[in-house]
């Protein structure tokens, strides 16, 4: 097998495993809060999810470097490695500006996801009117260009 193909599939197997960790928190944490001593909390849970979040990031742009500092791989599996960084520096940006956005307009804390085509935006408030439904969707198409049915709203108190 050439080192281009194990790289990818390297880069492949990686990615899943993100995912997978992603989903598992998700999926195992479906009311956007975390359980401490008995007790329900999501006032650490933005904080939690942003450390993980970057943790995880973190390890995706040192596993990228390493494709292209190494010597030894083909140019495509760099500019594939450099693409796929690229991307996730882009990603990362967005979320982030958005973030910013949403919290400018007067929501104490929020995070946002981002993967292929779909927005998800956790935001901490009880309830939301329509009005502020339409604000944050307003600003997350402004940011990322995806479409309505691609933006989940996910309101925690």
């Amino acid at each position: 097998m050439s080192k281009k193909k194990k790289v990818i599939i390297l880069a492949t197997m990686f990615v899943l495993l993100v995912v997978t960790g992603y989903l598992n928190i998700v999926l195992n944490n479906k009311n956007g809060v975390v359980e401490t001593g008995g007790t329900v909390t999501t006032g650490n849970f933005f904080t939690t999810y942003r450390t993980d979040r970057q943790s995880v990031r973190d390890e995706e742009i040192a596993y990228y470097d390493a494709i292209i500092a190494n010597a030894t791989n083909s140019a495509e599996a760099k500019q594939t490695a450099e693409a796929k960084k690229t991307q996730l520096v882009e990603q990362m940006e967005m979320e982030l500006v958005t973030e910013g956005l949403i919290k400018a307009q007067g929501f104490e804390d929020v995070v946002v996801t981002s993967s292929t085509n779909c927005i998800n935006v956790i935001i901490k408030a009880g309830e939301l009117t329509s009005a502020e439904v339409a604000r944050i969707v307003s600003v997350v198409k402004e940011q990322s260009g995806v479409a309505l049915d691609n933006i989940k709203i996910i309101p925690v108190e």
